[in-house]
């Protein structure tokens, strides 16, 4: 499936965990109005799944829930690592452990000695020259990086010599790794200069529209 369809499937998901413990059923319409995209839309994105639903109730959505996570997860849980413990990545540990159970974040790394071998949120942090030797030794797939730019690019090439094929990346630059290793980048300060942007511009609206009324 393409990225924006995974991207919707994890909406989905998300939205019916949220009412997995109020209603029992919900129907194509009722779940695409809450995502903001079409009943059609939708449809089309679940058949890839294969669970379908009943005309007159709907989908059940403890089943559509457990086979969306089927489909996005696969069977058991998953490793990950975290470079970079930084007040970013500080932030990212308890968020991303308390997401998703089958995404365990088991090991992270970095250079500060105040931070190598403590337990911090629950993950023993290492240092970063053990990179290779812990993600080989863990079989990890996926990491996080949440490192300065400057280094970036470094940690993403040893962290793809040692194993991981997907990357999350935080920092404000483009990766140089393979072509099999999927990377998906998290630029938050050109999110906020992005809403920052369309602010202005809903604010110039406004006052224009009311000169104009005036």
């Amino acid at each position: 499936m393409r990225e924006r369809a995974i991207g919707r499937l994890t909406l989905y998901r998300r939205t019916l965990r949220e009412l997995d413990e109020k209603m029992t059923h919900i129907f194509s319409h009722q779940l695409a109005k809450m995502v903001g995209v079409s009943a059609a839309q939708l449809r089309r994105d679940l058949m890839p799944i294969g669970y379908e639903g009943s005309p007159n109730r709907g989908y059940e959505v403890a089943g559509l829930l457990a086979s969306l996570s089927q489909h996005l997860d696969g069977p058991g849980s998953h490793t990950v690592a975290l470079i970079g413990v930084g007040n970013l990545g500080r932030a990212l540990l308890p968020y991303f452990t308390a997401r998703n159970p089958h995404l365990r974040v088991i090991a992270a790394f970095d250079t500060d000695p105040q931070k190598i071998d403590r337990i911090i949120c629950g993950c023993r942090v290492y240092a970063l020259e053990r990179l290779e030797e812990v993600i080989a030794a863990e079989e990890i797939k996926v990491a996080i990086l949440a490192v300065p730019r400057d280094t970036a690019i470094d940690c993403a090439q040893r962290a793809a010599g040692a194993g991981v094929t997907g990357l999350l990346n935080f920092a404000p630059i483009p990766l140089e790794v393979p072509r099999q290793v999927f990377v998906e980048n998290v630029d938050l300060t050109m999110a906020l200069e992005k809403v920052n942007h369309f602010a202005q511009r809903t604010v110039e609206v406004r006052e224009a529209d009311h000169t104009t009324t005036d």
